[in-house]
């Protein structure tokens, strides 16, 4: 597989209508902002994305949405992970189907599988497409269900399709492991940061992160990525300390707190679909207060 990835990637969050319906249109306008302010790679609909709150022909046509905008400026893995395994092979030969640059999927939810059925599942996946892929994996989101060095090794020997892993343990020990072994096996493999942490994971072998902060502060998280690529570590530090604090604001009523952060950069995208809470008009304010005392409001782009 020659796809590599590296750099910060993005998640578009997913916009929607007052009546919580999908809109396009929006989607559409907030993945060509990405693109056009640095992003090295798109993928949607990743858990900010709400993924888990949309139906199947909502995830089809955002996916071709995403697709269609990106047309080729970067790579474009959609990300197929669905509570049915049916429905994730459905997603995945859909987005192969529609010519996604690659798919992503995390370990199964909610049931504690093991290893075998891990490693299994992933097989599955990977042999049901031609497509590149990542594995997502996020133990701490998913009660200790995670890709170890063990099952990782047999998941390369066996998929020449997986190409690497978003690794969101937040656990500079597992990274390393991850890393160490996936490099030894695979020196072009992609060990991918989950959201904001690239700064510690670049000496640990890592190729770059997905961001939140992004949709927020582009030009912040492409300069963090440029002083980690220099070695200009001084620097690289005052970006991730100030993009590690927009993280701690973001993930507190995530991702609504995004999207209300969003409507304070002129981009707004509509309100978050139930269970999960809408912004607030005071949390909105409150989001403003902290971009305004770090200088976001006046460093980085207003509007699309």
């Amino acid at each position: 597989m020659a796809l590599v990835l590296k750099g910060v990637m993005q998640a578009p969050v997913t916009p929607l209508h007052d009546d919580f319906s999908l809109d396009l249109p929006t989607l559409e306008k907030v993945t060509d902002f990405h693109v056009r302010t640095g992003a090295t790679g798109i993928t949607w609909p990743y858990h900010k994305s709400e993924s888990l709150n949309m139906t199947m022909a909502e995830r089809k046509a955002g996916a071709e949405a995403v697709i269609r905008t990106v047309a080729k400026r970067v790579p474009v893995a959609i990300h197929v992970s669905s509570l049915a395994v049916r429905d994730t092979l459905e997603l995945a030969r859909h987005a192969q189907e529609h010519d996604a640059d690659c798919v992503v999927a995390i370990t199964p939810y909610f049931w504690d599988p093991t290893p075998q059925s891990i490693f299994d599942f992933f097989v599955r996946l990977g042999t049901s497409i031609d497509l590149p892929f990542l594995a997502y994996n996020s133990p701490g989101y998913l009660s200790g269900v995670e890709i170890t060095s063990d099952l990782l090794a047999r998941m390369i020997e066996r998929l020449p399709n997986l190409i690497g892993v978003k690794e969101a343990s937040f656990n500079s020990e597992k990274f390393l492991e991850l890393s160490r072994l996936a490099l030894s096996m695979k020196p072009d493999f992609s060990m991918i940061a989950g959201v904001e942490y690239l700064l510690p994971s670049i000496p640990l072998g890592g190729r770059g992160s997905y961001s939140s902060a992004g949709a927020i502060c582009p030009n912040l998280v492409v300069e963090l990525y440029r002083s980690c690529a220099a070695a200009e570590w001084a620097k690289a530090r005052e970006c991730q300390y100030k993009i590690s604090r927009l993280w701690m604001i973001f993930r507190d009523q995530y991702p609504s707190s995004l999207k209300g952060g969003m409507v304070m950069m002129g981009r707004p995208v509509g309100p978050t679909r139930p269970p999960l809470p809408t912004a607030t008009k005071e949390r909105q304010e409150y989001i403003r207060g902290q971009l305004e005392e770090m200088g976001i409001m006046d460093s980085e782009p207003y509007g699309w």
